[in-house]
C-alpha cells in the first residue's frame, strides 16, 4: 500500500479533530478527500506528512511508519498544502533551486519540474509576479522535485479562475498516473474528473469510502441547462427517463435523470425540436452531490 491509516485519533484539547479514522490506498490511485471545514482531513494530511503527531493508531506512507521513519516517510511525499507557502521576492528557479538543496537531490530536475508543470514559460520571473494559478504550479513544482512515490494535495485549486481550474486539474491527472495522490478538495466536479476514489470524513470519523464508478452505477444524473426562453416543466418531463424537473432561477432548470445513459444529447435534441437555444449544458454526478450531504448534514 502506498498509504496505509489504522485506527488514527487525534485531540486539540477538548477537541477530537480524528476518531478512530482507518483507510489505506493503493499505488496508482487518485482518491478525493471530502468533508465540510473543521471535518478533520488538514489534520489527517499533516499526520501523515509528520507535521502533526497521532494520539494513537498508525500510519504509514510506502511502508514507512510516520513516526518511527519520519525521515523515509518524508523522502516518499510531495506535499502541497492549502495555503501554499512561497517566497515571493524569488525567482521561479531560484525557489526551485532552494528546494532542491533542501532535498539533496540535483539541480537537473529543476529543468524537468519546469516542464512537467507548464512552468517554462514564467520561469524567468519572481513568484510574485505569478498569477495564482502559476503559484500553484510552481507549489507543485517544489513538491515533485525529489520525485515522491505520493503526492498529498490540500485544496489546489482554492482561488483558481475557470481557465487555471482546467490546467491544474489536468495537471494533477497527467501526474497521478505515475504517482499516488490523495487530493483534499470542496468542489465535487472537481473529484469526479480527476479522482478514481472517493474518502468522506465529518466530525473526526470516516463516513464513506467508494470507488467512483460504484457511485456512478446507481443511475441517477443531474442535467443544468438554460435555455434562451422559459419552458413549461410539464414538456421537459416529456424527455425520455426524467425522474423529475426544477426551475432553478430564470430560464435555468435542473432535470433530474434515472438511467445511467448520458442525457445530455436528449436534452440539446429537445432545445433543437422546440426551437430553443442551450445557453449552457452540463452534468453532475447526483450520487456523490447527495452521498455527501447526507453524510455530512
Amino acid at each position: 500500500m502506498s498509504i496505509s491509516v489504522q485506527n488514527i485519533t487525534k485531540n486539540f484539547g477538548a477537541q477530537k479533530a480524528l476518531d478512530d479514522v482507518s483507510f489505506s490506498i493503493k499505488k496508482g490511485e487518485i482518491v478525493g478527500f471530502l468533508g465540510p471545514n473543521g471535518a478533520g482531513k488538514s489534520t489527517l494530511m499533516r499526520i501523515l506528512t509528520t507535521y502533526h503527531m497521532a494520539d494513537s493508531g498508525n500510519a504509514e506512507v510506502n511502508g514507512f511508519d510516520v513516526l518511527t521513519a519520519e525521515r523515509e516517510a518524508q523522502k516518499s511525499i510531495g506535499y502541497l498544502p492549502e495555503h501554499n507557502p512561497l517566497y515571493l521576492e524569488m525567482y521561479v528557479k531560484e525557489y526551485l533551486s532552494f528546494h532542491a538543496e533542501v532535498h539533496r537531490v540535483s539541480k537537473n530536475k529543476i529543468g524537468e519540474v519546469i516542464e512537467l508543470t507548464g512552468l517554462a514559460p514564467e520561469s524567468h520571473k519572481k513568484i510574485g509576479q505569478l498569477s495564482k494559478g502559476y503559484r500553484q504550479r510552481v507549489g507543485l513544482a517544489a513538491a515533485l522535485l525529489h520525485d515522491p512515490e505520493v503526492l498529498i494535495l490540500d485544496e489546489p485549486t482554492t482561488g483558481l479562475d475557470p481557465n487555471q481550474l482546467m490546467e491544474i486539474r489536468k495537471l494533477i491527472r497527467d501526474i497521478g498516473r505515475h504517482k499516488t495522490i490523495l487530493l483534499s478538495t470542496h468542489i465535487m466536479k472537481e473529484v469526479e474528473e480527476i479522482c478514481d476514489r472517493v474518502i468522506i470524513i465529518s466530525k473526526g470519523k470516516l463516513v464513506a469510502d467508494k470507488k467512483l464508478d460504484e457511485l456512478r452505477a446507481t443511475g441517477e444524473q443531474i442535467i443544468i441547462v438554460e435555455f434562451d426562453y422559459r419552458v413549461e416543466e410539464v414538456l421537459l418531463k416529456q424527455i425520455p427517463h426524467v425522474a423529475d424537473v426544477k426551475n432553478v432561477s430564470g430560464f435555468v432548470y435542473e432535470i433530474h435523470f434515472k438511467t445511467d445513459k448520458d442525457m445530455r444529447p436528449a436534452v440539446f435534441d429537445f432545445a433543437h425540436d422546440n426551437q430553443l437555444k442551450t445557453l449552457q449544458l452540463s452534468r453532475k454526478n447526483r450520487n456523490l452531490e447527495s452521498l455527501f450531504t447526507e453524510l455530512t448534514s
